[in-house]
């Protein structure tokens, strides 16, 4: 494993950079001074809201490349260099869906906060740990900005309990089971692959010089954008059949122990 040539290091957030209390290690934010002396670029990739990521990335955000949405939003510093909304045609349907099935939470997503449904009251406390910035709506007419992703949240497994019941849409948006506890349904183009590849062209980065790291389904696209490709010790096995390498889990630090490894290389 030749790590002497990465220019782009690109990292989920959630079950990937962040340990299992949704943390950053004091040690990734050394590594990141050195990766940036070295000129290697950092990108999170996160279905988070790009509001949420910067948030937990405070120290460094000024410095980094931020991929929100599962894809559907791509910030470098303070320019935005894609933005792809949910088409509203089969919205409504969706909704529908969603709102005959209470035990479903969905979060309506945008640009600036999160928009929960009434119904969800009771798990607005942990819906805010992903979506600090808020608001609760009865219906999504009464959202006048652009809705990057709707995001569905289930106490128990998203996979059970919340695919079959959208699986229908797939035609219609990109549906994405994202960790086990959430659903994300996007635009079609909306994926971290997508933004990735617009990364790659822009800074004239090869698949050879990209480094990336994911835990979930909706890691895959961008999995096999970079030869240097890890799957976490805690990840599903879709991923861990996609990545070409591997790595420990997000508790043991598994993106640090491979950043270490590429910066001795530059030593």
């Amino acid at each position: 494993m030749d790590l002497s040539q990465i220019k782009l290091v690109v990292s989920d957030m959630d079950g990937t950079l962040l340990n299992s209390n949704h943390e950053v290690s004091n040690l990734f934010l050394e590594q990141f001074e050195a990766l940036k002396q070295n000129n290697i670029m950092f990108v999170a990739a996160s279905g988070r809201p790009y509001y949420s990521i910067v948030d937990k990335l405070s120290a460094i955000k000024n410095d980094i490349i931020v991929v929100a949405e599962n894809g559907g939003l791509v910030i470098n510093k303070d320019e935005q260099l894609l933005s792809t909304p949910i088409n509203r045609a089969n919205l409504y349907a969706l909704e529908k869906i969603i709102d005959a099935n209470s035990h479903i939470h969905p979060v309506f997503c945008t640009k600036s906060k999160g928009y929960f449904k009434s119904n969800s009251y009771g798990n607005i406390s942990l819906l805010s740990e992903y979506y600090p910035i808020f608001k609760v709506i009865d219906s999504v007419d009464e959202i006048d900005e652009d809705i990057m992703k709707v995001a569905i949240f289930h106490s128990e497994d998203s996979e059970k309990h919340i695919y079959p019941l959208v699986k229908q849409f797939e035609s219609d948006f990109l549906i994405k089971i994202s960790g086990k506890n959430w659903l994300d349904i996007s635009d079609t183009l909306a994926n971290k692959g997508h933004a990735l590849k617009l990364l790659q062209d822009t800074f004239n980065i090869s698949e050879k010089e990209t480094m990336v790291f994911g835990d979930y389904n909706n890691d895959l696209e961008m999995l096999k954008l970079a030869e240097y490709s890890f799957a976490m010790e805690n990840a599903h096995d879709s991923v861990k059949q996609t990545a070409n390498y591997s790595t420990k889990s997000n508790d043991n630090f598994g993106v640090e122990y491979i950043i270490d490894k590429l910066l001795k290389t530059r030593v």
